[in-house]
């Protein structure tokens, strides 16, 4: 049921608000919904990508959230200032009084890039923000790597055990000795 009808002039589109949009305001149903008013926010709760980005999440809306302001509040803000788009703006004075809230913190994408886990995070806010951030791509990396080289290595040598404290090093190490060897015999 549409209760505001988005608007279109020349190249300007707004999105139709409807009453689910309204009820997720008050009453979000997931981390998502409850968290959206971020920006890119992870919302499929079982990915690893989620699990890894949920405290940079929850620090972001820690740093953001003024202690007055109710989250129902941002929400309602995010919806009607900025469609609940990161790009869009809708009504540009609830959108200043949205970003003069929050401190202009924002979460603007996340993705990987050539491997699944090279996850890159793109944020707007405070230098601990960025380093949350920053430390969040680099340990997802670096457990990612490693588990992608044990998996290679178990392929060429079924017995190897694998066990997560390995360094990257020694795991490549391990596999070009073990590639050497396939090659060579």
């Amino acid at each position: 049921m549409i209760i505001f009808k988005g608007k279109k002039r020349k190249h300007i589109h707004t999105r139709d608000i409807t009453l689910d949009d309204i009820r997720a305001v008050f009453f979000p149903r997931s981390f998502y919904g409850k968290y959206k008013y971020l920006g890119s926010v992870p919302h499929n709760e079982d990915s690893d990508i989620f699990k890894a980005m949920e405290p940079l999440v929850i620090f972001m809306d820690h740093k953001a959230k003024p202690k007055w302001c109710p989250r129902w509040v941002l929400r309602f803000l995010h919806l009607f200032g900025s469609d609940n788009s990161i790009v869009r703006v809708r009504n540009r004075t609830l959108y200043n009084l949205e970003q003069r809230l929050t401190k202009g913190i924002q979460l603007t994408d996340y993705k990987t890039k050539w491997e699944w886990y090279d996850l890159r995070i793109s944020i707007c806010g405070t230098k601990q923000i960025y380093d949350l951030s920053d430390a969040i791509e680099h340990k997802f990396y670096s457990n990612g790597y490693r588990q992608d080289l044990a998996e290679q290595i178990k392929k060429l040598d079924p017995k190897t055990k694998y066990n997560s404290g390995y360094n990257i090093d020694s795991l490549k190490e391990e596999l070009y000795r073990l590639e050497d060897d396939n090659s060579a015999g």
